[in-house]
Formats: C-alpha cells, sequence, structure tokens
C-alpha cells in the first residue's frame, strides 16, 4: 500500500509512540496524516467516534489511543482500563468498516499474553492461558481488537490488522510516577535519589522478572511497514527480541544515572509477569523489520534526554 496519498486517522498521535509514528509518516512523504484530539473527540463514545471519521474521511486509521500505566496504576484502576480501551477500540473499528475505511492497524499489547506463555512469546499461542493478574483487565480489553478484527475480515472483508509491540522506551516517555512504566520509573527515581543524597533506592518486587524492551522509533518504523505491507488476520509480535531482568536492568540505570546508594527490593509489592520475550520472527518474515536500537545506547539516550529536561524545568 502506498501511503504518500492516504488520509491516514492517528488516535493517539500526541502520546509517546503516536509522535514518533506521526514524525516517520512525514518522513515517509504522508500529506494528510490527522490526529483526533480527546478534547474535541472523546472515542469512549460512540457519537464522538462517528463525528471524526465524518471530519477526517480516513482512508487508514492506526489506533493507538490506549489509557496506559504501571503495575501501581494497573491495580488502582483496572475498571477504567478494562472500560476506556474496550469502548474506543470496539467503537473506533465498527465506525470504520461503515465508514469504508480501508485499512485498520490495531495496536496491541504484550500484556494480553497468558502470565505464563511459553518463552519467547509466539503469537500462536496468545490464547494459551490468562494475562497476568495486575494487568489483565488492559491486555484483554486490547486483545478483543484482534477478535472483531478477525470476525469483522470473515464476515465483511474488512483489512484490519493486529500488533502486539512489547515493553517501549524512548526519548519523551511519560515520567509521572503515578503512570509510568517501569525505564521512566527507575530513571526519575535515581535522580531523585542522588539529588536529594538519599542513601537507599526502593524498588518493587524482587528483581526476578524479565522483560523486554523496544526503542519508540524501532516501533514507529514497524509500524509503517506492517501498515505498507501486511494484510493478514493473524496478530505479529513487534519487539527486539532481548531479554533482561529487572534487577539486571535496575543495575544498568544505577551505574548511568549515578546514585551509589543501596537497592532495596520491596517484595511486599508485585513482581508483575515472570517474563516476558517475544518471537519476532513473523514480523521479519511478513514485512521486513527487525529492532535496529542497541537497548544500551538507546537507554543512554532515554537518561541524557530526562537530565536535560529536569534542568530546564526544576522541581
Amino acid at each position: 500500500m502506498n501511503l504518500e496519498n492516504k488520509r491516514i486517522m492517528v488516535t493517539g498521535g500526541s502520546g509517546f509512540l503516536g509522535r514518533y509514528l506521526v514524525k516517520r509518516l512525514d518522513a515517509e512523504g504522508c500529506q494528510n496524516v490527522f490526529v483526533p484530539r480527546s478534547a474535541q473527540y472523546d472515542l469512549r463514545k460512540q457519537n464522538a467516534v462517528e463525528q471524526a471519521l465524518n471530519d477526517i474521511n480516513p482512508d487508514i486509521i492506526i489506533h493507538l489511543a490506549a489509557v496506559v500505566g504501571g503495575i501501581g496504576a494497573n491495580r488502582e484502576r483496572p475498571g477504567e482500563f478494562f472500560y476506556d480501551n474496550l469502548m474506543m477500540g470496539t467503537q473506533l473499528m465498527e465506525a470504520a468498516r461503515l465508514h469504508g475505511v480501508e485499512k485498520f492497524v490495531g495496536i496491541s499489547t504484550i500484556c494480553s499474553y497468558p502470565k505464563f506463555a511459553a518463552i519467547p512469546f509466539r503469537e500462536d499461542d496468545i490464547w494459551a492461558g490468562y494475562p497476568e493478574e495486575t494487568n489483565a483487565p488492559y491486555g484483554l480489553a486490547k486483545k478483543m481488537m484482534l477478535v472483531q478484527g478477525q470476525a469483522y475480515r470473515q464476515q465483511y472483508n474488512f483489512n484490519a490488522i493486529h500488533l502486539i509491540p512489547v515493553n517501549l522506551y524512548g526519548p519523551e516517555d511519560n515520567f509521572d510516577p503515578k503512570s509510568s512504566h517501569v525505564i521512566p520509573a527507575l530513571i526519575k527515581k535515581c535522580f531523585d535519589a542522588v539529588e536529594s543524597g538519599a542513601k537507599q533506592l526502593v524498588v518493587w518486587g524482587d528483581g526476578t522478572p524479565t522483560r523486554e524492551f523496544l526503542h519508540v522509533e524501532d516501533a514507529a518504523e514497524a509500524i509503517v511497514l506492517a501498515t505498507k505491507f501486511y494484510d493478514k488476520p493473524d496478530p505479529v509480535n513487534i519487539g527486539s527480541s532481548n531479554e533482561i531482568s529487572i534487577r539486571e536492568l535496575v543495575e544498568v540505570i544505577v551505574q548511568e544515572t549515578g546514585f551509589t546508594g543501596e537497592i532495596v527490593w520491596d517484595t511486599s509489592k508485585p513482581n508483575g509477569q515472570p517474563r516476558r520475550k517475544l518471537d519476532v520472527s513473523r514480523a521479519e518474515e511478513e514485512f521486513g523489520f527487525t529492532a535496529q536500537t542497541d537497548f544500551r545506547k538507546g537507554l543512554r539516550q532515554v537518561i541524557d534526554w530526562y537530565q536535560a529536561e529536569r534542568k530546564l524545568t526544576p522541581a
């Protein structure tokens, strides 16, 4: 699919991944990229969804918009995470079908995988069990786009694809401690500790879980490639295939940020899913995507960006 002359609607286009995706689409030569703002279009409401499609008249919808957060936010707001994400995806895809949208690109989450899925996570195992409890409502709400897209393809010949990205990181990430994910949360904790002279750094869990991380620029590249070249019903993992334990991640961030105190593991707090590592062979085979960013270099990039931001906007 040639994207240059398509009208492309990117929900969540002003968010972390969305900003990078919009830049990547611009580099692709796309002249008509539209980002519906939540203040104008509340995508949880059917009339707002219909208004957005009437106003924008897109050929392609890339659905990034989501209510997201780390373990703490998922524990505190499971109902909100389920309802908001489910309603946005379901209503948007139905409206896209009715409006004759050519392609719907649904962006899901690694949280939709079973808690104890075999390592590495293969797309065929997506239904092999229940997700990890703390993020199950969010993960299941997002996974319904897969069910809906496959059902719509079967009944209406609607071209919906489903991408499953791993945890993302990069400059301009969300560093709000109430809703941030593990990398920005740890970076902020370390800088706060260094500046305050704290002797200890408290981290949730016991450090044994593993995670896989993908640089946000790589994620944007994968989405563009899939939008151009992938038109099948099967879900596709988007990741780097590099697995690191939380304990090792903390050690790296501590070293890179200059914190020299003691690491205290708060085992009264949940670990989250035991392991996360994707099989990324389908993305390479179907549309030629492989991650390019070295994790250590990417992490240094994030730390440098955040450090500069702290200097610009001191607490």
